[in-house]
C-alpha cells in the first residue's frame, strides 16, 4: 500500500512552522499510542505513521529532500519503525544518490569518506522520544520516574556482536575488513558494498540464533529517570546513548524525554509564576481583612485592603516555582474574586437595602459605577448633537 503523505498524516499545511508539527504529533501519539490502545493494529500502525511522520518533517534536512523528491527522498530514513519510528540519523539527501548509482549501475556508493573507505554497515542508532506526564508538584519539586521504552537494543544472547557466542568473526578476505571493494562498470570505476561480506568487513561463521546475525532485537528495558526541579511543558530531557542500538555495531542514538505538564486542582503555571484565584467575602472586599492563601510549600495570609475590587491582583514573591536555567524563583499572583452572597434571610436583605439606602446616588462609594454611568450620559448628549 502506498505511503499518505506525511503532511496529510499529521494534519498540517506544507508551510507548518515546528510548533505546529509539534502540536500535531503529539495530539495523534496520545490518541494512537499502543499504550492506550492494546491489541489494536491500526492504532498502532497509526502511531508508526504518525512518528516517521513527524521525525522526517522535523528534520530540516530530510523535510527538503521530502519536499522535493517526495517519500523516495527520505526511503532510508523512514524505514525505521515501532516505538520511536524512524530515527534522526543518516538518510535523506544521502539515499537520492544511493538511489541513483543503483539505476544506473546497480551498485551503491557507500557512505565512507570520499565514495567509500570504513564500514558502511556502521550505523548510529535512531534517537527516541518518550512522553512522561507530570503533576505541578513534581515540576516543582523533581521526581523520579520508570519510563518503559520499546525499541531496538544490542542482541543480550551475542551482546551485539551478530555470531553465536563462542564462535569466531573473521575479517573478509574479499575486502581486507574495508567493506568496500572497487568495480568496473565500462569507463567508470567506482567503489561499492563489498558482496561477500555486504559492506560489513567481517564475516560471521556462525549467525546469533537470537538476532539471526543482526546484533540487535527488539525488546522493553525500564529506565528510571531523573526529573530535575523547574522542568516546564513541552522542556525535552535528553538521555545519551538510551536511544535505539546502532546497526553494525554502530553506537547508540538518544532518548529524549518530553514534559507533559498535567492540569492542576488549584494552580495554574505561567512560565516559573503560579496563579490561583482567591474567593472573597464581600465584607472582607469592603472593609479590608486577611485570607489564608495556599502554597507549594505551605500557607501565607494575604492582607486584603479596604475597597479591594473584583480581579484584583496580588503579588507574594518567592512562592513561584524556581527555574532550573537561571535559579531565580517565581512568584505567586493571587486573583480576587468578590463573591455575592446567595440565600439571604429577609433579615440580610432588609440590611442590605438599608445599606443602599445610607450609599445615596453620588456614586461616591461606587465610582466604578459612576464613572459607567458618565459614559452613558456623554454618549447619548453626543448622539443628541450629532442628530
Amino acid at each position: 500500500m502506498a505511503k499518505r503523505d506525511y503532511y496529510e498524516v499529521l494534519g498540517v499545511p506544507r508551510q507548518a512552522g515546528a510548533d505546529q508539527l509539534r502540536k500535531a504529533y503529539r495530539k495523534l501519539a496520545m490518541k494512537h499510542h499502543p499504550d492506550r490502545n492494546k491489541g489494536d493494529a491500526a492504532a498502532e500502525e497509526k502511531f508508526k505513521e504518525a512518528k516517521e511522520a513527524y521525525e522526517v518533517l522535523s528534520d530540516a534536512q530530510k523535510r527538503a529532500a521530502y519536499d522535493r523528491f517526495g517519500h523516495a527522498g527520505v526511503n532510508a530514513s523512514a524505514a525505521g519503525g515501532g516505538f520511536g519510528g524512524a530515527g534522526f540519523g543518516a538518510g535523506g539527501i544521502h539515499d537520492i544518490f544511493d538511489n541513483i548509482f543503483n539505476d544506473f549501475f546497480g551498485v551503491s556508493p557507500g557512505r565512507g569518506g570520499a565514495w567509500g573507505g570504513g564500514r558502511a554497515s556502521a550505523r548510529r542508532g535512531h534517537d527516541l522520544e518518550y512522553e512522561v506526564e507530570l503533576t505541578l508538584e513534581e515540576t516543582a519539586f523533581g521526581a523520579e520516574k520508570n519510563i518503559p521504552v520499546a525499541t531496538m537494543q544490542a542482541c543480550a544472547r551475542c551482546d551485539g556482536k551478530g555470531a553465536e557466542p563462542g564462535s569466531d568473526i573473521r575479517e573478509c578476505r574479499s575486502c581486507g575488513g574495508n567493506g568496500q571493494v572497487w568495480a568496473r562498470q565500462g569507463p567508470f570505476s567506482i567503489q561499492r558494498a563489498c558482496p561477500a561480506c555486504r559492506g560489513r568487513g567481517r564475516v560471521i561463521e556462525n549467525p546469533c540464533n537470537a538476532c539471526g546475525g543482526a546484533g540487535r532485537a527488539r525488546s522493553t528495558k525500564t529506565l528510571a529517570v531523573q526529573i530535575p526541579p523547574g522542568v516546564d511543558q513541552d522542556d525535552r530531557i535528553r538521555l545519551s546513548g538510551e536511544g535505539e542500538a546502532g546497526a553494525g555495531g554502530g553506537p547508540p542514538g538518544d532518548l529524549y524525554i518530553v514534559i507533559n505538564l498535567k492540569p492542576h486542582d488549584v494552580f495554574r503555571r505561567k512560565d516559573n509564576d503560579l496563579l490561583i484565584d482567591v474567593p472573597i467575602s464581600l465584607t472582607t472586599a469592603a472593609l479590608g481583612g486577611e485570607v489564608e492563601v495556599p502554597t507549594l510549600d505551605g500557607r501565607v495570609s494575604l492582607k486584603v485592603p479596604a475597597g479591594t475590587q473584583n480581579d484584583k491582583l496580588f503579588r507574594v514573591r518567592g512562592k513561584g516555582i524556581k527555574s532550573r536555567r537561571d535559579y531565580f524563583t517565581g512568584d505567586l499572583i493571587c486573583r480576587t474574586n468578590v463573591e455575592t452572597p446567595v440565600n439571604l434571610t429577609s433579615r440580610q436583605k432588609e440590611l442590605l437595602r438599608e445599606l443602599d439606602e445610607s450609599l445615596g446616588s453620588s456614586h461616591k462609594h461606587t465610582p466604578k459605577v459612576g464613572r459607567w454611568v458618565e459614559g452613558i450620559k456623554n454618549f447619548f448628549d453626543n448622539l443628541d448633537l450629532k442628530l
